[in-house]
């Protein structure tokens, strides 16, 4: 099964492709999709919708593991990701994929069993759950690969 995870954002949306076989995982992509702060921001929306389509199409994953957003200082930034969000969840429910939402806090439980983990420990345990040589880059990237992993029978089906 392969499992697309996503880290919303409306300047660079994170996105790890991973596949389960026989309750062994493995990183197949990962990267960011990155818009240009000098489009207006319907065309931002456009670009991550057009890249998502892409990335839908190239990897047929089944499965499209989204973070839900609980908490961000700026008002404005948390209406844009979330605006950002909706095309991820409405581009992945046109392709007929199984959206799952999590939490920052069900992620980090998920890799390490902690709820209140740093940063730097989830990126560890990505590395090691997808046996990677390092820690991906950038961080958004990363924390798509962590969502995609949660996303995964090895940890709903538990």
């Amino acid at each position: 099964m392969i499992i697309l995870g996503i880290d919303p954002g409306f300047a660079r949306t994170g996105f790890g492709v991973i596949e389960e076989k026989n309750k062994n995982l493995c990183m197949i992509d990962y990267g960011c999709i990155s818009t240009s702060a000098g489009l207006t921001f319907p065309k931002r929306l456009k670009k991550i919708r057009e890249e998502l389509v892409y990335l839908i199409k190239k990897y047929k994953p089944e499965i499209c593991s989204v973070e839900k957003i609980f908490f961000c200082k700026n008002t404005k930034t948390a209406i844009d990701v979330g605006q950002a969000r909706g095309v991820v969840i409405l581009t992945a429910a046109e392709k007929n994929l199984k959206i799952l939402e999590f939490t920052p806090l069900q992620v980090k439980q998920f890799i390490t069993g902690y709820g209140k983990a740093e940063k730097g420990q989830i990126q560890k345990m990505v590395k090691i759950l997808l046996n990677l040589k390092e820690i991906p880059k950038p961080d958004d990237a990363a924390d798509a690969l962590a969502l995609a992993i949660a996303g995964s029978n090895n940890f709903i089906t538990k």
